[in-house]
């Protein structure tokens, strides 16, 4: 007869991605696991690994849910550099206000930490990494299509920078920047690319 659980292995794991996502893989705990999830060991092994595996389920949930989203409306949107603009607002918003502010990124969280030494870890933020320059590419050629560009702007390298400065916002929201500041940074880089 098979083994049947008794309890939700998707509610446990948004619970381990929460919790991996606030503290980090490295302070996180087994036991610190087991205290969230009301799990116990046995239960958590049988269904996820050890802690790195339920660690690299966590992070791709994490991506899944929270960031693939955000690249898709991205890159869908069509409206060009006020797309941009939004995506940025809404990422600002989200790691300065609500339950998750000051949290920071999961993923850029990763990439500060000793986790990414991990391959599949790595393979992860490393796909993170081209979704997010690639919605931004797609929105910023849209941009370019209709003239918000300034001349000459290649969007694939524009695109390579704004990625670097969502992950400066992620970091930096998790050391309390003011999301006043924040916009304001990004204003100034997105007014730079703007055909004025």
């Amino acid at each position: 007869m098979p083994d049947v659980k008794h309890f939700d292995p998707d509610t446990a794991l948004d619970t381990a991605m929460r919790l991996f996502w606030r503290q980090g893989m490295a302070a996180t705990g087994i036991q610190d696991v087991v205290t969230a999830t009301g799990l116990n060991r046995s239960s958590l092994y049988a269904t996820f690994g050890g802690k790195q595996e339920l660690y690299r389920a966590a992070l791709r949930r994490y991506i899944e849910q929270r960031s693939q989203p955000a690249f898709s409306r991205l890159a869908g949107d069509g409206r060009g550099l006020p797309a941009v603009h939004d995506f940025f607002a809404e990422l600002i918003k989200a790691r300065c206000s609500g339950a998750y502010a000051r949290w920071g990124c999961m993923v850029s969280n990763a990439h500060a930490g000793g986790e990414n030494g991990d391959p599949d870890i790595r393979a992860a933020l490393d796909r993170h990494h081209a979704e997010l320059r690639e919605a931004l590419r797609t929105a910023l050629a849209a941009g370019a299509a209709k003239g918000q560009l300034r001349p000459g702007t290649d969007p694939g390298a524009a695109a390579d920078l704004l990625a670097l400065l969502a992950y400066g916002v992620n970091l930096r929201s998790r050391a309390a920047a003011d999301a006043g500041e924040l916009t304001t940074t990004v204003t100034g880089a997105l007014d730079v690319l703007g055909a004025g």
